[in-house]
C-alpha cells in the first residue's frame, strides 16, 4: 500500500471525531497484516474505486460504539440497535469521505460505496491479495481500528470525480 494514503485518513478521523463527537485521537503503532481479518464487535466496510482503490475497515467494540453514538446525539444510547447502528455506519462514512476530499487534493480521484455495517465476532473479512495496514486510533471514548486495503490504480482517469465536501455533514 501506498503510505501516501495513510495520512488522509488518520486526519480525517480526528477531524470528523473532533467536529461530530467533541473527541480528540492518538495514532497507536501501526502494523501491516496480509491474512484475512477476524471482525471486531462492529466494522463499518466502505469500498474505494477510481485512483485509490479497496477497501477501509473501521473496527470497534460495541461500548464505543454507543459512547460514539451517545456523543453525537447529545443523549445515552445504551442499545446497540438500528440507530446506533445507523449513526456509527454514518461516522465511517463521513471519515471515508473527507479521506476521499484530501485524496484528491492529493491528485487521487476515487469514489466511495455506502458503508456496510458488520456486527458479531469471529466473522472473517478477507481483502484477498490486499495487505492491510492496520492503524489503531485510541481516544478518551474508547479505540477505533482503521485497516486500510488500498493501491494506487494506474489506468484509472486522472480526471473525473472531484470530492467536494459537504459542508452539512463535515462541520
Amino acid at each position: 500500500m501506498n503510505v501516501k494514503f495513510l495520512n488522509p485518513f488518520v486526519e480525517a478521523a480526528n477531524e470528523v471525531l473532533q467536529a461530530e463527537v467533541g473527541v480528540t485521537v492518538t495514532r497507536g503503532n501501526l502494523s501491516l497484516q496480509k491474512s484475512a481479518l477476524t471482525a471486531d464487535e462492529v466494522t463499518v466496510m466502505i469500498s474505494m474505486v477510481g485512483q485509490v482503490q479497496g477497501v477501509v475497515l473501521y473496527g470497534l467494540s460495541v461500548p464505543t460504539s454507543l459512547a460514539l453514538v451517545s456523543q453525537m446525539m447529545g443523549e445515552t444510547c445504551s442499545q446497540f440497535d438500528n440507530l446506533a447502528q445507523s449513526g456509527v455506519a454514518e461516522l465511517g462514512n463521513v471519515i471515508t469521505g473527507r479521506a476521499s476530499i484530501k485524496l484528491a487534493e492529493a491528485g487521487y480521484n476515487c469514489n466511495i460505496s455506502p458503508p456496510a455495517l458488520i456486527v458479531g465476532r469471529a466473522i472473517t473479512i478477507s481483502t484477498l491479495d490486499f495487505s492491510r495496514v492496520v492503524v489503531p486510533l485510541n481516544s478518551s471514548i474508547g479505540e477505533i481500528v482503521v485497516h486500510l486495503a488500498l493501491r494506487e490504480n494506474p489506468s484509472a482517469p486522472a480526471t473525473g470525480f472531484t470530492a467536494v465536501p459537504n459542508t452539512a455533514a463535515v462541520r
